[in-house]
């Protein structure tokens, strides 16, 4: 059975308040990464489903199997994000304004 999007989010949390996020797989890590990036920028967790916007086990794929450097784009409640295998970014207009994760 596949875990959903909001399980994941669930765990991620858990994750990040035990402090043990060192100990998780990659595409886990990316998607806490995702997730604290969103808290970073104002947004709950419990007022969006991750899955509504990414398919987090297609974007692990992309990020995973791509030869080059690669950046994937989508926005999540009007908040443009950057995933590369480097980290997540928020996409802005002024480079100077930019959360990094």
């Amino acid at each position: 059975m596949r875990s959903s999007a909001r399980d994941i989010q669930s765990a991620s949390k858990l994750i990040i308040a035990c402090g043990c996020a060192d100990a998780i797989p990659n595409a886990l890590s990316q998607l806490v990464e995702i997730i604290e990036t969103l808290e970073a920028c104002g947004l709950e967790d419990d007022t969006y489903q991750l899955h509504d916007y990414v398919d987090p086990d297609a974007l692990e794929q992309v990020i995973a199997s791509a030869d080059e450097t690669i950046t994937v784009q989508f926005t999540v409640e009007g908040i443009p994000l950057d995933v590369s295998p480097e980290g997540v970014d928020v996409i802005v207009e002024d480079e100077s304004d930019a959360v990094t994760e």
